[in-house]
């Protein structure tokens, strides 16, 4: 009951905040500290790193304008924030799939969004490869905003202050495809997620270190889930079958390869900040961490494609249920979902 007060009261506060918001629409205040890409001392080097679109605070500033602009979807309605809440470590809290213009639902469950510059393919089934044209998908998309980058591109040559915007942050007025998707990836590339109590602990910071049950459930973890949840991103980036259905009514990734030995299969979902990104699975069908972990424990179906390591699925007693789901909540980091400098205002 108390998580579910939390909950409502955050949407509350949010909505309250976005109708701030929507009065000062034209107003964009410049970060007056400087816009920097930061790499966790426990992170690789990432896959992107601006050397073809150099960050910069007003860059940042647009992109983050932009990634909030409602009036860029068809119907006004929705804009990029509105899928992806940052409440939420920026998915969408409380929906299966996405909801776009018209009340539309899509067909999978919003992903969240940060450490995007470490990842070479997005989406559930991995069909873009490059994260500054990642935003095409949900600006195209009839479910998500429904328009096309040309009208985009036109509502904001004839739309104050885009104009001065763009010429502060690229020194011309012009506006074009390519401009508003790099100013975007400015801002969502900037979003790194790294300094949860995992992170802490294995950076050995102020003495942080795990309770006896996180550290069980740690130990439980590297042992029966990061053949797939690999360390630091609690992913691999590969697409697997983990047995939800017997015969899956999503294609999944095969929808990109035309593999017969795709089907069915999807990216696995990093595993930060999974606190706050229920629902869960490419469908939104879990709702608790409870459900994921049951499913595992004794839910899996033996798909045609099901991944060789859930054969057997991953039995855990009731104390060990409860020492993992310990070890996942020292994945959240809520020093990057209450960053004011990701907020709408």
């Amino acid at each position: 009951m108390l998580r579910k007060i939390t909950v409502i009261a955050v949407l509350l506060i949010s909505i309250a905040m976005m109708y701030a918001c929507s009065k000062n629409e034209d107003e964009l205040t410049p970060e007056e500290k400087k816009i920097t890409f930061s790499v966790p001392a426990n992170f690789p080097a990432p896959a992107y790193n601006f050397e073809d679109n150099k960050l910069t605070n007003a860059g940042f500033a647009l992109g983050k304008k932009l990634f909030y602009e409602a009036r860029l979807s068809a119907d006004k309605s929705v804009s990029c924030g509105s899928c992806h809440q940052q409440f939420a470590a920026f998915t969408q809290l409380d929906h299966k799939v996405s909801h776009g213009v018209n009340n539309c639902q899509g067909k999978r469950n919003t992903p969240p969004l940060f450490n995007l510059a470490w990842q070479k393919a997005f989406f559930w089934d991995g069909g873009v490869k490059n994260i500054e044209t990642s935003p095409l998908n949900a600006i195209t998309d009839a479910c998500e905003m429904g328009t096309d980058i040309q009208t985009i591109v036109a509502f904001l040559k004839n739309t104050a202050p885009y104009p001065d915007l763009f010429k502060q942050a690229f020194g011309s007025t012009e506006i074009n495809s390519q401009l508003i998707l790099k100013s975007i990836t400015q801002f969502t590339a900037v979003l790194v997620s790294g300094n949860s109590k995992y992170d802490k602990v294995m950076r050995k910071e102020s003495g942080t270190s795990f309770t006896p049950t996180e550290q069980a459930g740690y130990n439980l973890f590297k042992e029966k889930c990061t053949g797939c949840h690999a360390e630091p991103f609690f992913t691999d980036f590969s697409y697997r079958s983990n047995g939800l259905d017997l015969v899956s009514s999503d294609e999944g990734r095969s929808h990109i390869t035309g593999l017969a030995s795709d089907f069915g299969k999807f990216r696995v979902p990093t595993l930060r900040n999974i606190e706050y990104t229920s629902p869960y699975m490419h469908d939104g069908r879990f709702y608790s961490l409870d459900e994921v972990i049951e499913h595992y424990n004794s839910g899996v179906k033996a798909s045609a494609n099901l991944d060789a390591q859930l054969k057997n699925g991953i039995p855990l007693s009731s104390t060990e249920k409860e020492q993992i789901k310990a070890f996942l909540k020292t994945l959240t980091d809520n020093e990057f979902i209450k960053n004011t400098l990701y907020s709408e205002s």
